[in-house]
């Protein structure tokens, strides 16, 4: 199968480290299985999606058996396989530096924080919320799908839009667990802290679950504020009529409409590519 650079989440290849570069070594295995697109590499990364999601899984799960042994057990496994990608990714790119500042790397290490941190120093709870941060690979994977299967690439906007919804409501359903069980009668699992935020999200408020105190009513307004616009920027992208981003080399607009032959803005003749379908 002939290889193929695949572009990461801003546009291009990060570039590879020397050693990297030389067949037959680890990191050049690495770089492959990371950031080109063979076989083997694209079931490698759909194998760490899958991973990614086991840990919100996980984190969701592990709130309706709050102090269980396994728990203990778990947490430095998942941390290792973590610690494993995120030491892989690090050693094949020249620039180490930059991969450790990128919103994921910092992400990763949080995670890591929350993960392999209570091990050593003791169980602290309020590290639990921040494992939900793992989300944010999903990014970077959603849009490495966008070249893979045409669905993505054909629905980029409602993707993104979903799964900012989700990212935001995993968050705050995680912060609002972690402040609010052991002091709130009313939140008991992770269940019972999801029913706040949608509800909340959604202004319906039934009010049968609040947040006493100042901190609790700042974090209602917070999730009301963000989670509305994320709600309407779903509902616009639903409802609103299909574009396709394709830039015009003349004038730079970057969307347009799926059968457009012509840029609407300058008049450019554009190639939009597609295939063939309604």
């Amino acid at each position: 199968m002939t290889e193929r650079v695949e572009p990461d989440t801003a546009g291009q290849a990060p570039a590879p480290s020397r050693a990297a570069e030389h067949d037959g070594t680890l990191r050049h295995l690495l770089y492959e299985l990371y950031y080109r697109r063979t076989r083997r590499a694209e079931t490698f990364r759909y194998v760490m999606l899958a991973f990614d999601v086991m840990v919100v899984v996980f984190v969701v799960s592990a709130s309706f058996f709050r102090g269980a042994d396994w728990i203990l057990i778990v947490d430095p496994i998942l941390g290792t396989v973590i610690l494993l990608d995120f030491a892989a990714r690090v050693s094949i790119v020249r620039r180490p530096i930059r991969e450790l500042l990128h919103p994921v790397g910092i992400a990763d290490i949080i995670v890591l924080v929350s993960l392999l941190a209570p091990a050593f120093f003791g169980n602290f709870a309020f590290l639990r919320v921040l494992r939900v941060l793992r989300v944010f690979r999903s990014y970077q994977t959603v849009s490495r799908l966008q070249r893979d299967v045409p669905f993505f690439k054909r629905n980029q906007d409602l993707v993104f839009a979903v799964l900012n919804l989700v990212v935001f409501l995993l968050i705050m359903t995680a912060l609002v667990f972690e402040t609010q069980v052991g002091r709130n009668d009313q939140i008991r699992n992770y269940a019972d802290a999801l029913y706040f935020t949608v509800t909340t999200l959604t202004t319906t408020g039934f009010g049968d679950i609040t947040l006493p105190g100042t901190g609790g009513r700042l974090l209602a307004v917070l999730i009301m504020i963000i989670g509305v616009s994320l709600f309407i920027r779903l509902a616009q992208t639903v409802f609103r009529p299909s574009k396709v981003h394709f830039e015009c080399q003349k004038c730079g607009l970057s969307r347009h409409d799926a059968d457009a032959v012509h840029c609407k803005h300058c008049g450019e003749t554009i190639n939009i590519p597609n295939e063939g379908l309604d």
